[in-house]
């Protein structure tokens, strides 16, 4: 049974053992009331011990399922256990916890049902690699003139979700690319989504792999996918 009070950070991560122990503490000094969900994507270091000793819920998923299999995952974890809230924080350390009491309040407040952290607005100072930033604008263009509502970062994997959503996205069919496809199903199930500015920080360790020929192949599978999933219809949302 939903209960709206029940709050679940929900953290992917896969080989971040250098960033995760720091992320879990950031959001437990936030929010201390939640529980921490960490969804290990089968990591071949300590990402899994560091959070386990830290007295987390672990789930473990095959790497082959990627991110979105791995949030999808969470997601239906937090319906079965009947979370009324959802914050969805990466586990690399770019999402900073102390950001997450502003994306809550217009889902408390029942302003939204999806609050998106963006990076690209209001007067935060992150600047992306180029064949990010290149793959950010376009799929933020293509979504805005879909759903026809200005999304300025797509593909910003820091949100809050209500109930609602929880059960919606626990109950649709699988996605591969969880923040941009996700975008279009929400808005075409009738939810209310809000982009909040908050300030994120850059990779703190290893190198971004993100290079132009990604951003191309990126760029092309999530425009076919979102084809595909309008060509399937809008989803209905169940209330």
């Amino acid at each position: 049974m939903l209960n709206e009070n029940k709050i679940m950070v929900l953290i992917p991560a896969y080989n971040e053992e250098k960033s995760i122990g720091r992320v879990i503490r950031g959001v437990r000094k936030i929010l201390p009331q939640a529980d921490i969900v960490v969804v290990d994507g089968e990591s071949s270091d300590s990402t899994e011990e560091i959070a386990r000793k830290l007295e987390v819920i672990i789930l473990k998923v095959p790497h082959s399922l990627g991110i979105a299999g791995g949030v999808e995952t969470g997601f239906s974890f937090a319906d079965l256990r009947g979370y009324g809230i959802v914050v969805r924080v990466d586990g690399d350390g770019q999402h900073s916890p102390d950001q997450i009491p502003r994306l809550m309040q217009p889902i408390l407040n029942g302003e939204a049902d999806v609050a998106i952290g963006s990076r690209y607005i209001g007067e935060g100072d992150y600047k992306a690699s180029l064949p990010r930033a290149l793959s950010i604008k376009l799929f933020s263009l293509i979504i805005s003139a879909i759903i026809r509502q200005n999304i300025a970062d797509a593909t910003s994997g820091f949100q809050v979700v209500n109930g609602r959503v929880i059960e919606f996205l626990s109950r649709s069919y699988f996605f591969d690319y969880s923040e941009v496809e996700a975008i279009v199903l929400f808005r075409n199930a009738g939810f209310k989504i809000l982009e909040i500015p908050v300030s994120m920080e850059k990779r703190a360790e290893g190198q971004s792999s993100f290079t132009f020929v990604r951003a191309f192949y990126y760029i092309f599978t999530g425009v076919l996918s979102l084809l595909i999933s309008l060509l399937k219809g809008k989803p209905l949302r169940r209330d």
